[in-house]
């Protein structure tokens, strides 16, 4: 049997094949897992976030100045700071104020929990 989901409007287009079909390879999860899994998607949920993640990610371990991120993605330092405190919120960043700037790092053991939730054996 196979089944076929067509998103016209992301252009996207899957093909599942019932003997491909797959597990989380970890199990169902608990009321307290799936919480804390899911304020971690919500805080990833919107598109400004995950631009502003990508770009503290891409410097890997070293920390990023809000200051740094204005330019760069065209929004104001005010909106920086509501979407990167969401971000901190979750867990998924860290926060350091240094002067007047803050700077942040990712929190590579909440990305760790996020691809062991998504694995999918």
């Amino acid at each position: 049997m196979t089944t076929t989901t067509d998103a016209t409007a992301t252009g996207i287009t899957a093909t599942t094949n019932a003997d491909e079909c797959r597990t989380l390879s970890a199990g169902p999860v608990d009321t307290v897992d799936a919480e804390r899994i899911a304020s971690l998607l919500k805080a990833l949920s919107d598109p400004t976030r995950l631009r502003l993640l990508s770009h503290v990610a891409a410097q890997g371990c070293e920390s990023v100045c809000a200051c740094d991120l204005t330019e760069p993605l065209g929004i104001s330092q005010p909106t920086v700071s509501h979407h990167m405190k969401k971000l901190v919120d979750a867990g998924l960043l860290t926060r350091e104020q240094k002067g007047r700037w803050a700077h942040y790092t990712v929190v590579p053991s909440a990305f760790a929990e996020l691809r062991a939730f998504l694995d999918i054996a």
